[in-house]
């Protein structure tokens, strides 16, 4: 466990307006103190965009940066996996002690040997999808930088991209085809001015200037919730998109057009569903009843 007020509580996060009182940690916590670039996508990435992030981390990681990811599927083990070599940091939604993905029991075991994995949630915390904003705010917090490799429109990814934004970190993205579903929320990212990224160097040219010094949250953050706000209104709202949901497909859009919900909150209740096997999303940014 460290404190907040210890003195190997990670920089970036101490610097937060609210910065998670104590972090529980299995591994390797020395990393914990090194230059961090966090990378993110969606879990049902292409096969390209895979690829593409195995480069990448291979490339930052020679270059004496940490990956940070979240365990997830897809870019998250790809970025993990790659770096393990100089050491990825692991930031997950339930206890350090709880392997969420059977999948990636053998990634969490290299981690945990390799590398470090990081929680605010209490140890036995089996993971929720209430808790991945909480867990998304992490791992913007600890890095230099976002780097968003595939995303569609609304999807989780871009709340993590919305944190870092908020706490002053820079954003990165990967740019996608127009015709890919897959790549409109990265392609959105680059049109609101994230840095248009095709190798490291384009993360390295912006982030040399600022390793080795200290974090600073924005003068005049965006208003955004809380982790503890998001959760609150995630659960208020719960019941109403359960009851728009059907077996027929929606929009994402419409969903929040009939709720006039906050987006993070929608993706949170969306993503606890999919999770739960409820849900399921089609082309086009819908969803319906699995």
């Amino acid at each position: 466990m460290i404190a907040s007020c210890e003195p190997d509580y990670p920089r970036g996060l101490a610097a937060l307006e609210a910065p998670p009182p104590i972090l529980s940690v299995l591994g390797h916590p020395h990393l914990l103190q090194k230059e961090m670039i966090a990378m993110v996508g969606a879990r049902n990435a292409s096969a390209l965009a895979r690829k593409f992030a195995d480069t990448l981390a291979r490339d930052l990681a020679f270059a004496g940066i940490v990956v940070v990811s979240g365990l997830a599927r897809s870019i998250d083990a790809a970025a993990h996996e790659t770096a393990l070599a100089v050491g990825t940091v692991a930031v997950v939604a339930g206890g350090v002690d709880i392997i969420y993905l059977p999948e990636n029991e053998k990634l969490y075991a290299a981690i945990k040997n390799q590398g470090v994995i990081v929680s605010e949630m209490r140890l036995g915390e089996a993971p929720q999808a209430r808790h991945v904003p909480r867990r998304n705010r992490i791992i913007s917090g600890l890095a230099r930088g976002v780097v968003v490799v595939e995303v569609a429109e609304k999807y989780g990814s871009l709340i993590t991209a919305q944190y870092a934004i908020d706490q002053g970190r820079e954003v990165f993205a990967v740019p996608g085809s127009p015709l890919d579903p897959r790549a409109r929320g990265t392609n959105r990212l680059i049109r609101e001015g994230a840095v248009l990224t095709e190798n490291a160097d384009d993360i390295l040219s912006v982030l040399s200037p600022m390793l080795g010094g200290g974090f600073a949250e924005p003068d005049a953050p965006s208003p955004t919730m809380s982790a503890a706000g998001l959760e609150a209104e995630a659960d208020r709202i719960r019941a109403r998109v359960e009851e728009a949901l059907g077996p027929a497909q929606v929009a994402i859009d419409e969903l929040i057009r009939q709720t006039g919900a906050p987006v993070a909150a929608i993706l949170t209740v969306l993503l606890e569903l999919e999770l739960a096997g409820r849900c399921v999303r089609h082309p086009g940014n819908q969803v319906s009843w699995a």
